[in-house]
């Protein structure tokens, strides 16, 4: 006997199901194709290259047509800065030899270089303005002392030596190493301060080659202050002179600090039955 088996299939059942994550096969160009496209690309930067290279050719050889016409003459020099101690004549002399060349081919390294060995400038500035001129911005030394017998002290601690160094013999006078300038400078500042509560002002400040500062003010008095520890000195000295020396200052001749805890003063003339010779001693 037979039977038959009925099965119920459902739909699609047979069909292998789709692989997902596939990607579509898709056809390259031929190589021919691609070469071509590649040799417009390079063709297209070799233009580009070209081009920049005539343009650049061409600005050049344009730059050297126009540059007769372009590069002219110093026709004017401005000068800039106030001047007390050196005449604008004097700077435009020194500098005329420079004004020969022309715009571009002006030295300003040597200008400035001219100038500053000026004794009495200290430093200058040198520009280009189109199209023939040329800006000079100077700054002078500032004097505020003689450096010994023969020079002048800036502001700046440096020492220069102007031809008329004899017209400024009313400036205090520093002196010290040569090397010590700022130095020196700076301690005058400082002393020069502490005094002037007292009535005092310095006359001359000198740095001795081992160390030791001695001050002479403009009443002639001179002080001794040694090597060490001036601050502390002065204070000493400003709380004794108030205290019992300032209505006899007069007859000071020399007061010496170089003492721990007191100091010694040297008259001009006795002021007492005992003071005979020798410095008094003031603690």
């Amino acid at each position: 006997m037979y039977g038959t088996m009925l099965r119920h299939r459902q739909p699609g059942a047979g069909r292998m199901p789709a692989r997902r994550g596939a990607s579509r096969m898709v056809a390259k160009p031929p190589v021919s194709a691609r070469l071509s496209k590649l040799g417009m690309s390079l063709l297209k930067k070799l233009g580009g290259l070209l081009l920049l290279a005539a343009l650049g050719a061409g600005s050049y050889f344009l730059g050297l047509r126009l540059m007769p016409y372009a590069d002219q003459p110093i026709a004017d020099v401005k000068l800039e800065g106030h001047l007390s101690y050196v005449s604008s004549q004097a700077v435009l002399d020194r500098i005329a030899p420079f004004r020969q060349a022309s715009f571009f081919s002006v030295d300003l390294a040597g200008i400035r270089s001219e100038l500053e060995s000026m004794s009495w400038i200290a430093k200058a500035e040198v520009r280009r303005v189109w199209p023939d001129r040329l800006v000079v911005h100077l700054e002078e030394q500032l004097p505020i002392a003689r450096w010994g017998d023969e020079a002048l002290l800036s502001n700046q601690g440096e020492a220069f030596a102007p031809s008329e160094v004899s017209h400024y013999e009313h400036l205090p006078q520093l002196a010290g190493p040569q090397q010590a300038q700022e130095k020196v400078m700076q301690q005058y500042h400082v002393l020069n301060q502490l005094l002037r509560p007292l009535g005092f002002s310095i006359a001359r400040l000198e740095l001795r080659e081992r160390g030791s500062w001695y001050v002479t003010t403009t009443q002639g008095i001179e002080l001794l202050l040694g090597r060490d520890h001036l601050l502390a000195k002065m204070r000493r000295f400003s709380a004794i002179y108030e205290r019992a020396l300032k209505e006899q200052n007069a007859n000071i001749a020399r007061i010496d600090l170089r003492y721990a805890n007191g100091l010694a003063v040297a008259w001009r003339e006795p002021v007492a039955p005992t003071a005979g010779a020798e410095p008094a001693a003031v603690h």
